[in-house]
């Protein structure tokens, strides 16, 4: 089945990538059916795809690219930081490490030292083991509808069936994937987000055995914690013994430069970081505690993979490592995307245009006689089409989104971008004509949709 026919090479290419690749595609989240639209190009606020059509792109990246597609400023400084390194990656430490560093423990105040990854999913799986080797304690805590990675400590409840879930103060672990073992179901414990009582009792009932709570501060990039929450959950893990990871892949720069914890004024032990982090290259980054952090530390000359290395006391030593840690030109585009936004009035006007653009949404809808609101912080939100308030998980059930899903599809057709159901990005470099063609093209949408 054709999407469109405007997007026929789409399929074509699609189905050709389908006997190479698995799926026809090298990430499950990249899918969507009858088939994803292959793009060829981008440009500011636009992706162009193979087809030759034209978007105004609300996905960018799932909100990686923050200063849009192809940046002058961030491509000077990739090409810069090659020409005078005279390579694409040292393999030793370099300067642009401390340089990167230095600037997230200036912004974040829950950073005081800086641990670099490949992704953001790497990020929080160092940040659970760093938990577990400075707690000794092996149970995790998650929240019922974060997700994490895609990896098996933390594949569990992002988005179970409601039949599989169980009472709602009580959530039961629900795997999300086949190939999950056992192990994980039995040491991960599923918290219910912005309940704060329930969330109490379960954490003083595993109180000996959790050794961190790990969760989004605005859950899937759009439903804020309430603050009272927030800060609850920040005691009680203090009080308990228990780390506090905030995990911002999707909320560090979007909500502040300081990321959701300047927002509300909250201090996790540790942050997860990545997407923004590296201006539209991989990366990823743990920042925290200098006492949690150091357990990182090689100590000694212990080392795994070196034969003949000192070998005793191995087990007392946290092995994080990886070939592309710290890439230099991956920094040197982070720095630059930090850069942007530090300029002066970037985050107001990226703010101010995103509070534009949701509130002319909801006035579209509110004129096509549509129950919506928009919901989230910063630059980042989504359409519920429900009036009912969204907490938590749970409460995304009570939205229509059948009917969220054939207006995306048409808006497809219309120009604007974003993965059906998905949520909103902004760019600092959407335009007022930008905002004014999305609202035209959701009127148009609404109206085929009607028909």
């Amino acid at each position: 089945m054709l999407l469109s026919e405007q997007m026929s090479k789409s399929q074509t290419y699609f189905e050709k990538a389908c006997k190479v690749i698995p799926g026809g595609v090298t990430a499950g989240i990249k899918f969507f059916p009858p088939h994803p639209i292959l793009m060829e190009r981008g440009q500011g606020s636009k992706l162009y795809d193979v087809d030759g059509n034209e978007y105004i792109d609300y996905l960018l990246c799932y909100g990686a690219l923050i200063a849009g597609h192809g940046h002058q400023q961030v491509f000077e400084a990739v090409v810069r930081q090659m020409q005078e390194a005279g390579t694409t990656i040292f393999g030793t430490p370099h300067r642009m490490e401390t340089v990167m560093a230095e600037k997230l423990i200036d912004l974040y105040p829950g950073i005081e030292m800086v641990r670099y990854t490949n992704s953001g999913l790497e990020a929080t799986l160092l940040s659970i083991r760093m938990a577990m080797a400075y707690t000794g304690k092996g149970k995790l805590a998650k929240f019922e509808g974060h997700y994490h990675g895609g990896y098996d400590q933390v594949l569990l409840s992002v988005n179970p069936d409601t039949d599989e879930a169980g009472p709602s103060d009580r959530p039961h672990v629900v795997p999300e994937s086949k190939g999950i073992p056992d192990y994980y179901v039995e040491n991960t414990i599923i918290l219910p987000f912005n309940d704060l009582e329930a969330t109490e009792a379960i954490l003083r009932t595993h109180q000996s055995e959790v050794a961190a709570v790990i969760l989004e501060p605005i859950q899937g990039g759009f439903i804020p914690a309430e603050s009272a929450f927030l800060k609850g959950l920040r005691a009680i893990t203090e009080e308990l013994g228990i780390l506090l990871i905030f995990d911002e892949v999707k909320t560090g720069f979007r909500i502040s430069l300081g990321g959701a914890q300047q927002a509300y004024g909250v201090t996790p032990d540790l942050t997860a970081l990545g997407k923004v982090l590296g201006g539209g290259f991989p990366v990823g980054a743990v920042g925290g505690k200098e006492e949690i952090m150091m357990v990182s530390a090689p100590r000694d000359g212990k080392d795994i993979l070196t034969a003949g290395a000192a070998k005793s006391g191995k087990a007392e030593v946290l092995f994080h490592s990886g070939t592309y840690n710290g890439h230099p030109t991956i920094l040197a585009a982070g720095l630059a995307t930090i850069g942007i936004l530090e300029e002066e009035g970037a985050m107001e006007q990226l703010f101010a245009r995103t509070q534009s653009l949701r509130q002319g949404l909801e006035d579209v809808y509110r004129q096509h006689g549509i129950t919506m609101q928009t919901v989230g912080m910063g630059s980042i939100f989504n359409i519920i089409l429900t009036d009912q308030p969204i907490r938590n998980y749970r409460d995304m059930n009570q939205a229509d989104n059948a009917l969220r899903k054939k207006i995306d599809y048409e808006l497809l057709k219309l120009g604007i971008y974003t993965k059906p159901l998905n949520r909103y990005s902004m760019a600092v470099v959407h335009t007022e004509a930008d905002i004014a063609k999305t609202l035209e093209a959701h009127h148009e949408a609404i109206r085929r949709v009607r028909r």
